[in-house]
């Protein structure tokens, strides 16, 4: 484990766990990966010779859903607009920020020509001040508000790029295509924190929003507790004091990779997001970070070698890139190793971590799957899925998904996964297992 850290950015470690040892012939290799980021923006002092001076600060986007569905119940738009006042009230001194308006098209409410205002006494009181004049009325075309809230943020030179985006309805004024060029556009380039108010709003597209942009996703089923989640979401985005943050893995000839998850505090699987790094080695990017710990599930795949030989399977490293360029600057790295032996014992012990995340993993996948299953009207699979996602929450003592679950199904027996279907089940408890089926729980220590 090393650390290696500058003035201005938090301390980074990394910690590898792991059973390195393979029988003869074995040829997986899992490593969890656990990333803890301290001391953010407390370390003071002058940069080291040659390092560049990053632009601090941050930079933060609103968008809230104006909608004619918003008038329905009317104090939807008005929980919307007290909300956005709240997360405007929760803003540093000095960071620069925006709201939007987004229908079927996105219009700048605060401070418009296409400027963001720096936060401060006026800023923010004028800002809550145009909020006042924010009504409902006309369609949804999400994308034109994340490409809005990309050119606005692109335009300020910070650190930190923030989107919080609030929906009420369904993406209906765009094809699903445009939604998916737009993030593609936009990912990489801020990160956003996606909630869908009410239950008329589509999980996957909320959920796909926040998985792109690295950024959360939840659902607030009672639009009276707005205010409480966006000045939560804001003091979360104004904790956060470096963006960037890339996992590198280089692996040796012959090693292939199979896959690479964040598994805490949620799941989210980047394999898909790899982009190459020099010889052997990708990059998966990991969002901005404040005062933090993660955890990532590394899998490779490697050649096979006699009883009694070791070898390194992978290198993880942080990486932060430079802004003006320059080689990337290695925050903190571990090694994930593999060895052969004929000690049965040894070789056949799964890593508790591994095993616990493995299972996190899972009932992420059979909560989705219970549900899809349930709506299409497979109740027997609907069944099946849900009760082992019952029992996986049981045994890992995930407790908050064992509850949204028993929301859903009537349970028997948790340990052996025994359940009944409720025969009626609120569209919010639904929505909201769905939406938090990804949440994980730690391993206990």
């Amino acid at each position: 484990m090393a650390n290696f850290s500058k003035s201005n950015v938090p301390q980074f470690s990394v910690e590898v766990y792991q059973n390195e040892f393979l029988p003869e012939g074995g040829r997986e290799v899992n490593g969890i990966i656990t990333v803890t980021s301290t001391g953010g923006g407390t370390t003071g002092g002058v940069p080291l010779p040659g390092t560049p001076v990053r632009a601090a600060g941050a930079a933060v986007v609103i968008m809230v859903d104006c909608s004619g569905s918003m008038d329905y119940p009317p104090t939807k738009m008005r929980n919307a607009r007290d909300a956005t006042a709240a997360a405007v009230d929760t803003l540093r001194d000095g960071t620069s920020f925006a709201v939007v308006a987004g229908t079927h098209v996105a219009k700048e409410v605060y401070p418009g020509n296409g400027r963001l205002a720096v936060a401060d006494a006026r800023t923010r009181a004028e800002a809550k001040q145009a909020l006042r004049r924010l009504s409902a009325g006309g369609g949804t075309a999400i994308g034109t508000w994340l490409r809005l809230a990309d050119r606005l943020l692109g335009a300020a030179d910070v650190d930190i790029r923030h989107g919080i985006l609030l929906t009420d309805g369904r993406n209906e004024h765009e094809s699903p295509e445009d939604l998916r060029a737009a993030l593609d556009a936009c990912a990489g380039r801020f990160t956003c924190d996606a909630r869908g108010v009410g239950t008329d709003w589509e999980v996957k597209e909320v959920t796909a929003i926040a998985s792109a942009l690295l950024g959360t996703a939840d659902i607030v089923a009672d639009p009276a507790g707005l205010a409480a989640d966006f000045t939560r979401m804001m003091e979360n985005a104004m904790g956060k004091e470096v963006a960037d943050v890339a996992l590198r893995l280089w692996t040796p000839v012959g090693v292939e990779i199979q896959f690479v998850k964040q598994v805490a505090p949620t799941v989210a699987d980047l394999t898909g997001r790899r982009t190459e790094a020099g010889p052997r080695a990708g990059d998966y990017p990991t969002g901005s970070w404040g005062d933090e710990s993660r955890d990532y599930h590394v899998c490779v795949r490697v050649p096979e070698a006699g009883i009694g030989q070791e070898m390194l399977a992978a290198r993880v490293s942080l990486i932060l890139p430079d802004p003006s360029g320059g080689a990337p600057q290695t925050l903190s790295q571990g090694l994930v190793r593999a060895v052969w032996t004929d000690d049965m014992v040894a070789s056949t012990s799964i890593n508790p971590q591994v095993a616990h995340y493995t299972g996190q993993a899972e009932l992420a996948q059979v909560i989705q799957q219970g549900l899809d299953a349930r709506k299409s009207g497979d109740f027997d699979g609907a069944t099946a899925k849900l009760g082992r996602a019952v029992q996986l929450a049981s045994a890992s003592g995930n407790e908050d998904t064992a509850k949204l679950l028993s929301k859903v199904v009537d349970v028997v027996d948790a340990a052996t996964g025994t359940v009944r279907l409720k025969a009626k089940v609120a569209e919010a408890d639904e929505m909201t297992l769905e939406t938090r089926s990804t949440k994980t729980v730690r391993v206990k220590k």
